[in-house]
Parts: structure tokens; sequence; C-alpha cells
């Protein structure tokens, strides 16, 4: 059958949640070990209780060096990674503090470097080594009071391309750019910013995506699971947008 991962393990961060939790539930589906990297334990634990075999917890903090380390040396072998994890802000230049903007990096873009550095030579040593980075179309156009999640999704795109020049033919390395998804990301975005509005943001939400809804976590986890299948062997250093043709217009 098409897009089994059997007997493969892959690592999914932020998987306690959101889109990583609807990955980790794909991944698994289609056969995978999967590793749910989250730094809320608790959370973590619930999901790979409910999943039962071939689900387990690794807590760590993506944007800590020595929390990453110490990670991974209870890692034998991985076949997949799925880099999740990240963090939002609203806010134009003006209204991003360096606390803010150094937080935003710290999570979403050192992040993605210490997890795939520590990785990296598990990755190499498989025979089906692939890397899904989880940017945003926020990293392909100007959102307005986006300044540093624009900036930090940017980076995460350029990451991709770059890690896939150098590791061709060793390491298939893709990226995937949501459009908005209806997830706990958002409703803390609605309940944080627009609290006393949330159906009317939540229309606008909707009709930013031209076919007039937000997207589902499970179309972002399944197209994740089709990036590390065997069936996409030929797509390296791609950056594919699930966007609601968002970024078409």
């Amino acid at each position: 059958m098409p897009f089994r991962l059997d007997n493969r393990r892959a690592l999914v961060t932020g998987g306690a949640s959101g889109i990583g939790e609807h990955t980790v539930r794909v991944l698994h589906a289609a056969g995978a070990d999967v590793i749910i990297a989250d730094l809320h334990q608790e959370s973590a634990q619930a999901l790979a209780d409910d999943l039962g075999e071939r689900a387990s917890v690794l807590q760590l903090d993506v944007s800590n060096e020595e929390s990453v380390a110490a990670a991974f040396a209870q890692i034998d072998s991985l076949d997949y990674l799925v880099n999740n994890a990240g963090i939002g802000h609203v806010g134009s230049i003006e209204e991003c503090d360096y606390t803010d903007w150094k937080r935003l990096f710290a999570v979403n873009v050192d992040g993605v470097y210490l997890i795939t550095k520590a990785a990296l030579p598990k990755l190499l040593a498989s025979e089906h080594g692939a890397v899904v980075n989880i940017g945003s179309v926020a990293g392909l156009v100007g959102i307005k009071r986006r300044f540093g999640y624009c900036a930090t999704k940017g980076a995460t795109v350029m990451i991709t391309r770059q890690l896939a020049a150098d590791y061709a033919g060793q390491l298939r390395v893709n990226c995937i750019c949501p459009g908005t998804v209806d997830t706990p990301f958002v409703e803390a975005y609605l309940e944080k910013y627009h609290k006393h509005e949330k159906p009317e943001m939540r229309k606008q939400l909707n009709a930013r995506q031209p076919i007039g809804r937000l997207g589902k976590p499970d179309e972002v986890a399944h197209l994740a699971l089709y990036l590390l299948s065997d069936e996409a062997g030929f797509a390296h250093g791609s950056v594919m947008c699930i966007d609601g043709g968002w970024t078409a217009l």
C-alpha cells in the first residue's frame, strides 16, 4: 500500500497539540513509531496513552541546546523529523519588542536549527531519512502586524532550501506552508486579541482563504505524510503551500 511508514521512526516537535498532534496521529496510523517531542509532558503523555503501542514521549525545549542534546541522547535511530514546534506574535515592527523578537527566533528558528542538527547523524544513517519543516504563508508573503512571525517563517523556508542544497541524495528536506489552520493556536490568538468579537474575527479569518474556510490540521498532517513517504522520493527542497488559494492571489 502507498504512503506506509511501517518499521520506521518519526519525531514530531510540538507534537502534543494542533498540527503537531494531528501529524503524530497520521504518521502513527501509517505504521510509524512516533516520538512526541514537546515541552508539555502531560499533554504529550496523554496523546501517547491514547495511541498505545509505537508512541513515546520525549520532553524537551527546542530553544535550549542542553535540553535538545539530552533528549537526543535517548534516541538510537531516526528516519523522519517534522519540525513543527513554533510560537506566534501579533504586531508591527513598532509593536515587536526586542524580547518578543528574540523569543520568536529562539523557538521558531533556533529550534529548527538545534533539532535538525541533533537529528542529522541519525537521519543520514537511515535509508529513508527525510525532514519536513512546518513553515507558513507568512514566510512567503507579507502579512499585516506579523513582523516577527513573518521573519521567522521566511527563515524556515530558506533553512529548508539550504539543507536541500547540501544534502541532496543523502536526505530529503521539504517545507509545508499552511494558511490559517483551525487549531488551538488560532483559538488562543482570538482569545487574546479579539475576545469580545470572536465570531466576526473568525469570519474574517475564513474569508482570508479564497475557498472561504480555515484549513484543517489533518489536511496539513496528510501532506506531511506524503512528503515523508517513499512515494515522494522526487520531492526535495520543495516549499508546498496548503492555504486555500491565499498565495495564488
